[in-house]
């Protein structure tokens, strides 16, 4: 298992090898992630270390208490809240760790009760984003955006259920038919206290965050299609009252080359967002990775925001943010990888006077 491409929260449910707990009632298992990083350009230039804890307790309630058809999770988590995007000045967020929160934290909680052979249901803390929103392919890549698509991270009042701070949610699953699953959550709006961002809280009353995906596969494609609304209006971009919320994606996979180990796959994604509500409307990424062998991959991807409501580019200001990745994975035993990352951020924030920012990191991961 290549363990540097399986990032955080959406890690579990990205990569091939998870399956669940294991044959014992309860799994307790442990990773931790650092990377240094120097950047130049953007607002100004430097150094960052950031680092990642999880701590993750699965249980079989069926073995374990004798619940049928039910499992668990408990999940911890640790980051130093060193922020890299204070040196870039970039929206896109260049690491999928960054936090800028020193913080432990209860992550997620929640559990899951099978519903016959097709169908199960999820209550508790949960990242949305380790089922909706998630594919394999793209799970090689550090930025965030690669992992959850801008159009849908920008959203809500403190961010949508996602990494690092969850929300009280209910998920439900279907499978219609062998290549076609369709799941469905409703989540808490606003995640955690605003105002400490530091804590894990639960505090209902703010309105609901709704979305909805089909995952269709067959052979070597994958395609997911979805979509996301708040109940409650949010603040507007231009200041002038509140606006509904809400956006749509498609995304993709393939393998080109490869059966049993793909060798090249490719990925793509398009997404929408309420343009009065949410400062980027729009949102395109895409990338292609090489698997020579087991345990290493490298991978080059792009992806785009495109800024709602801004003065026009004779004004002076840009209207879109760029960042292209190019990045190299290795696992050196089955519990230690590194990962060597380039990126380069075009329009930084989508700014006029920001420079282009170029950041260079190297990433090792420790499982346990």
């Amino acid at each position: 298992m290549l363990l540097v491409a399986i990032g955080v929260g959406e890690a579990r449910a990205q990569d091939p090898q998870y399956d669940g707990p294991s044959d014992n009632a309860f799994e307790l298992s442990a990773a931790y992630t650092a990377e240094v990083w120097r950047n130049e350009g953007g607002v100004k230039d430097g150094w960052r270390y950031l680092d990642n804890l999880d701590v993750v307790l699965e249980a079989d309630l069926e073995r374990a208490v004798g619940w049928e058809g039910a499992t668990g999770l408990v999940y911890f988590l640790y980051n130093n809240g060193a922020s890299l995007s204070e040196l870039t000045g970039d929206i896109h967020i260049v690491s999928n760790i960054e936090t800028g929160v020193r913080a432990a934290r209860l992550y997620e909680a929640w559990i899951e009760q099978q519903i016959g052979d097709t169908a199960s249901i999820k209550v508790g803390l949960y990242d949305l984003n380790s089922e909706f929103d998630a594919l394999e392919t793209s799970a090689l890549f550090i930025g965030s955006a690669h992992g959850i698509g801008q159009d849908i991270a920008q959203s809500g009042q403190n961010g949508p259920s996602i990494f690092p701070v969850t929300s009280l949610s209910a998920r439900a699953q279907l499978q219609i038919n062998e290549g076609l699953v369709v799941r469905a959550a409703i989540l808490d709006a606003v995640p955690g206290n605003p105002d400490r961002p530091s804590r894990t809280a639960i505090d209902l009353g703010d309105g609901v965050l709704a979305i909805a995906e089909a995952d269709w596969r067959s052979g070597g494609l994958r395609l997911l299609a979805g979509g996301w609304r708040y109940s409650e209006k949010q603040d507007r971009v231009d200041g002038q009252g509140a606006a509904s919320s809400g956006g749509a994606y498609l995304r993709g996979e393939a393998c080109l080359h490869g059966t049993e180990h793909c060798t090249i796959a490719v990925f793509g994604r398009a997404g929408i967002a309420s343009g009065a509500s949410n400062p980027y409307d729009a949102f395109l990424s895409g990338g292609l990775v090489y698997t020579p062998s087991e345990g290493e991959q490298m991978g080059l991807a792009v992806a785009r925001a495109i800024a709602s409501n801004v003065p026009a580019i004779d004004e002076g200001r840009a209207n879109t943010e760029t960042v292209i990745e190019a990045t190299y994975a290795r696992a050196l035993t089955p519990w230690i990888s590194v990962q060597p990352d380039l990126q380069y951020v075009i329009n930084p924030g989508a700014g006029p006077e920001t420079r282009n920012a170029l950041v260079m990191g190297l990433r090792v991961s420790i499982g346990f």
